[in-house]
């Protein structure tokens, strides 16, 4: 797993090509953080000076280090991030898998149709291109805009796909959307390959189509049952990322951080915090 050939997607140890830009970087083979145990090297990543402001204030209702943890990364890995959006996630694995192992980021394309996608692909290509300190070591940035594409690479090539709070999305193009990133995820791991997910909970047995469109969650049993539908073998289920105080049946964009309301109802949104995630871990056998 060390080894820097033959690697997903045919990356190269010295230079990485960002498709979504058209730049080539140059990265060193040591990477912003040393090397050290996982726990050190993930603390390390987290608490990294590149890492925005606002990013890091949500680290509170997001919990990186035990989710990721949880999910069971390690510094070797071949990783593949699916829909990193502003790259929340990316700016702690860019770095912690810098210096041994490879990051690859499946992310809507600079010529996504309509102006939202459009302009957060741009926006993201562009943070990669502007740090190459930080992001210069990603193996590639691969266009993924299900239905349409959702190939990830070569079969039984990663160790570990991870996606945060985007199954949603996914849903709201169509049941059969979502189907296909699961089975996208399920093909380019290795046996004993772990699809980390986190998603926005609904309430239980809630009617999953409803749930997603009108409050942008799903109920956990949902996509438990897609999982094994998969193929999956479903590893662990984790509370780290769970609300109490959320009541899993308001829209999250009337939460924080976005707060899409009347302004008579922020402070009560704020009581609350971000949503109730699920937190979940699927093993491909």
């Amino acid at each position: 797993m060390n080894a820097k050939t033959g690697k997903v997607l045919g990356g190269v140890a010295l230079v990485c090509a960002l498709t979504m830009g058209g730049v080539a970087f140059a990265a060193s083979s040591t990477g912003p953080i040393a090397s050290g145990d996982t726990a050190s090297m993930l603390q390390e990543a987290v608490n990294g000076s590149w890492r925005s402001p606002a990013n890091k204030a949500r680290d509170k209702y997001r919990h990186p280090i035990k989710t990721l943890e949880f999910f069971g990364i390690k510094p070797d890995m071949t990783v593949i991030e699916l829909a990193p959006g502003g790259g929340w996630y990316t700016e702690i694995l860019a770095p912690f898998l810098y210096a041994q192992g490879h990051l690859v980021e499946a992310a809507a394309p600079t010529d996504s149709h309509g102006k939202f996608m459009a302009r957060m692909a741009d926006a993201y290509a562009a943070k990669l291109k502007a740090d190459p300190a930080v992001f210069g070591h990603i193996e590639k940035v691969i266009p993924f805009a299900p239905p349409a594409q959702v190939n990830l690479g070569p079969d039984n090539s990663a160790d570990m796909v991870v996606t945060f709070r985007n199954l949603h999305d996914w849903m709201n193009n169509s049941p059969a959307t979502l189907d296909k990133v699961f089975k996208a995820a399920f093909a380019v791991l290795k046996p004993g390959g772990v699809f980390g997910v986190t998603e926005h909970r609904a309430l239980p047995f809630a009617n999953a189509v409803e749930s997603s469109k009108k409050l942008h969650r799903l109920p956990e049993d949902y996509v438990i049952e897609l999982g094994l539908k998969t193929g999956f073998r479903l590893a662990g289920v984790s509370e780290v990322n769970a609300n109490p105080r959320d009541p899993m049946n308001i829209n999250v964009h009337r939460l924080p951080p976005d707060l899409v309301g009347p302004e008579s109802e922020h402070a009560k949104m704020k009581a609350i915090g971000e949503s109730d995630v699920m937190t979940l871990k699927f093993v491909k056998p």
